[in-house]
Order: structure tokens, then sequence, then C-alpha cells
């Protein structure tokens, strides 16, 4: 057999490379964030979490032991740039500052964000105040949502819920129900509301968002569109693509 001479390079992530650690139950955001990150010389890559069906406070606090072992299953040779943790509801939790620790502890340096504190980042960058807020959650884990962006200084002019804990039920919820949710929400916030939120990285959103900001004359914000963008800017990737949605055509505020 031919001893075969080769060369190599920086491999596929030239200009940034993303991890997504991604819910063991969630079905929508890899196939959401292929679409929303594809760009030459950006690499993406996946690692799961564990995590039950059901969504309450006590399920979702226990992600936290689990993070370090999933943001190891990361390749390590790569530096990665940024990790996400695709969780908006144990974000809320377990406090992404809590959430970046936990990574950090096996991915020292690698700046880590999650979709609560993206979206935070995301309506600062916007500049928006007054927000519709929708929810596939039990009451409980949204109001604790509620807390933490109005405690970021944000105002709730309206909000509503799927009031759903399973979370594969979560993943079946139909683009239709997404949108007639967002355009009722709005409607009841007397024209107050600046911008829509729509919180859960495994509601199929990225279809409705274009309809609904045409149809409302406002940005609408989900959880992936939020988390995907700032892991973006995080990494350097400026690049604007205003046709997935007005978040995607702004730059980030520090």
């Amino acid at each position: 057999m031919l001893k075969l001479d080769f060369d190599t390079d920086d491999g596929i992530g030239t200009r940034a490379n993303l991890g997504m650690i991604v819910l063991e139950t969630d079905e929508t955001l890899e196939t959401e964030f292929a679409r929303m990150a594809d760009f030459d010389g950006v690499a993406r890559y996946h690692s799961r979490i564990p995590m039950v069906t059901d969504i309450r406070p006590d399920t979702l606090a226990r992600m936290q032991d689990d993070l370090p072992a999933s943001a190891k299953l990361f390749p390590s040779s790569l530096a990665l740039d940024v990790i996400g943790y695709g969780c908006t509801s144990a974000s809320t939790v377990i406090g992404s500052d809590n959430v970046a620790a936990a990574i950090q502890s096996v991915r020292p340096g690698t700046k880590v964000t999650d979709p609560l504190a993206a979206l935070i980042a995301a309506g600062r960058s916007l500049g928006v105040k007054n927000l519709g807020f929708i929810t596939p959650y039990i009451p409980e884990v949204s109001q604790q949502m509620r807390e933490k962006l109005e405690k970021a200084g944000f105002h709730i002019a309206a909000s509503g819920s799927f009031e759903e804990s399973d979370d594969r039920v979560v993943a079946r919820i139909t683009e239709d129900s997404i949108h007639k949710a967002g355009l009722q929400v709005a409607s009841t916030t007397g024209g107050q509301c600046e911008a829509l939120v729509i919180a859960c990285t495994n509601l199929r959103c990225l279809n409705v968002i274009p309809m609904l900001e045409d149809e409302l004359g406002i940005p609408v914000l989900s959880s992936n569109t939020a988390l995907v963008w700032h892991m973006l800017r995080l990494a350097g990737i400026n690049d604007q693509m205003p046709q997935i949605c007005r978040l995607f055509g702004t730059q980030m505020i520090p």
C-alpha cells in the first residue's frame, strides 16, 4: 500500500467555530440553527444534554450538573469561539451566569450565551422596552422568565402561554398556532408592544416570524433567532440577513 502525502489547513471554521448544546427532547433548534448560521467559514457543532420531557423548575435545574459533561463532548481539537446552551426555561431557572460558569469549567475562555441572555441582548440592541410575551410553559416557569426580563429593564405589555409541560408536545405545536398566538397577544397591548418575544427553542418559529413582522410592523424575537444572532455577533460574524428577521439586520450593542 502506498503511503500518501497530504497537507492540512485550518478546517471548516475559518471564520468561527460555534458549539450548540441541544436538549435531548428538542426537535427544532438544530434545523433552525443550520438555516440561520449558513455562512462559508462558519462551522456548527452540536452536543446533547439529558432532559426529561416534563418541563418544571425542578427538572430544569437538574441540567446545571450535566452542562460540563455536554460541553466536554465537543471536539477537543477545536477552540470554539462561542457555545450556546439551547434551553430558555432552564437558563431562566439556573441563571445565565451559572450556565456560563458550568460550561467554562471545562471550556475556559470560551464565550457562552443562552436564550435568556440572548433575548436581553437582542432587545437592548433593538432599543425596545415594551414586549409582548409568548411561552409554551406552565405558569410557574413563564412567570420566572417574565420576572427575569422585567429585572433586565423590559416591560411586559401582554403575555400568553400554551401552558404545555411536555416538551414532545411543544415540538408539535403548529406554525399556524404560533402565528395566531402572536397576533392575539400583540392585539391586546393597546399599541404599546414594541417587540414580540416567543420563548422556547422547541417552538417552530422561523417561518412564522417574517409574516408576523410584516403584519405587526414590529420586531419579533424567538429563543432561536436571538440565540443564534447572539452567538454570531459574539463570534465577530456581523453579516446582516434581514430576510430572516429584523434582528438579523442589527448589530450588537455591547
